[in-house]
């Protein structure tokens, strides 16, 4: 018997989820994805299967502004585990090297100011770059090492919470682009003694923090009770992730023409820079940008949500 397929709906939205460990981002997106029975899905930025905590998820209309939450700065907490290496640089890895650990609360206080503002990483082998099309941890698990070029990357916040022996908890705020296991190994060849990520959870993605979250258990104990629909109440805006933006409303006649893809004038608007606009009846209906001669030229529509 043909199998009957099923058909998504046309949600828009973003869920702002606490990704449990063990979940890759994109094993975690399709789980949502199906307790939703969403037509179109996608998340803003990978976080490793050793890993949990913030991750939105774009479905629908707010895909088209995933790209803004990818490039916003990120928080985390992790906890480095002193006087081991592994291959992977995080605690799923083989141990590589063990060295003593003769360093102390005062000494970790004392390196960490090398590490703050830019600072210059080497993106690690076990990685989602890609080489040749091919992503670096699938050359790594066959054992090829290839030349990595160093990225800038900005470390806003760099704070030690703890201290117990040979584990540590940080704080950390960063750019884009930033690979926490990284700066572990980094700060523990500093120390002389080595280190991995033993725990990594995101507190923070742009805007959006850890107490906004949401778990996969409660959303499928709301699925389970009373089906896909009743999981939308955990759908925020589509322009959740851009609150920070100026907000421009438009009159009825300008959103026409702006909707049609033209640039439109509005007396408010800043000088420069982008903008999230409104309709007149308050309805997000996409994010423009300032041109030189003062218009918002449009750069991403919603037509209907």
């Amino acid at each position: 018997m043909a199998q009957v397929k099923r058909i998504r709906r046309n949600v828009s939205g973003i869920i702002l989820l606490d990704k449990p460990l063990g979940f890759t981002s994109n094993a975690a997106l399709q789980k949502v994805r199906w307790l939703l029975n969403a037509e179109k899905a996608g998340h803003t930025g990978s976080l490793d299967p050793l890993a949990s905590g913030v991750l939105p998820l774009c479905f629908g209309e707010a895909t088209k502004f995933s790209q803004y939450l990818l490039d916003s700065d990120k928080g985390y907490e992790t906890v480095m585990q002193l006087g081991q290496t592994t291959t992977t640089g995080d605690a799923e890895g083989e141990v590589l090297k063990t060295r003593d650990v003769t360093v102390g609360r005062a000494d970790i206080e004392a390196v960490l100011p090398q590490f703050r503002g830019e600072i210059s990483q080497i993106p690690p082998m076990y990685s989602a770059l890609k080489r040749d099309g091919q992503p670096l941890y699938k050359l790594a698990r066959a054992g090829e090492v290839v030349e990595r070029e160093a990225r800038s990357v900005t470390i806003n916040r760099l704070e030690l919470l703890e201290c117990e022996g040979t584990r540590v908890r940080l704080s950390v705020g960063c750019s884009k682009g930033t690979y926490i296991r990284t700066l572990v190994e980094d700060i523990g060849e500093i120390l002389g003694c080595g280190a991995y990520v033993a725990e990594l959870r995101r507190t923070h993605a742009g805007p959006f923090e850890l107490a906004q979250t949401v778990t996969l258990e409660e959303l499928e104990a709301v699925h389970a009770e009373d089906g896909n629909e009743a999981v939308d109440r955990f759908l925020m805006p589509s322009d959740s992730g851009l609150q920070d933006w100026p907000l421009l409303q438009f009159s009825e006649h300008s959103a026409f023409y702006w909707l049609h893809g033209q640039p439109v004038r509005a007396p408010e608007a800043p000088k420069f820079g982008m903008v999230r606009v409104q309709d007149h009846n308050g309805r997000f209906i996409g994010i423009g940008e300032v041109s030189e001669d003062g218009r918002i030229a449009p750069r991403r529509l919603i037509r209907s949500e």
